[in-house]
C-alpha cells in the first residue's frame, strides 16, 4: 500500500486537472483531506447549491478519482 503522502499527491494532481472545468462555470474545487479510503472536498461557488452538485461529485470527481486511485473508494464534499 501506498503512503498517505504519495495518494494526496496523485488525488491533488486530478483535482488540479478537474478545477479548470469548474472555474469555468463559476465553481470551484478544494482538497481537504484523505482518511480511511475517503477523500473530502469543498466544492464552493457556483458549486453551491447547484442541482447537479451530487452528479458533479459523484458521476466526475469521484469517477475520475477512484478509476486512477485503486486506495480511494469515495469522495464526499464537506459544507
Amino acid at each position: 500500500m501506498k503512503d498517505k503522502k504519495e495518494i494526496e499527491k496523485k488525488i491533488i494532481d486530478i483535482i488540479e486537472q478537474i478545477k479548470p472545468f469548474l472555474i469555468s462555470d463559476g465553481g470551484t474545487l478544494e482538497y481537504i483531506d484523505f482518511k480511511d479510503g475517503i477523500v473530502y472536498v469543498k466544492l464552493g461557488g457556483a458549486c453551491e447549491g447547484c442541482d447537479f452538485l451530487d452528479i458533479t461529485l459523484k458521476d466526475g470527481i469521484e469517477q475520475m478519482i477512484t478509476n486512477e486511485i485503486e486506495e480511494v473508494k469515495e469522495v464526499r464534499n464537506i459544507k
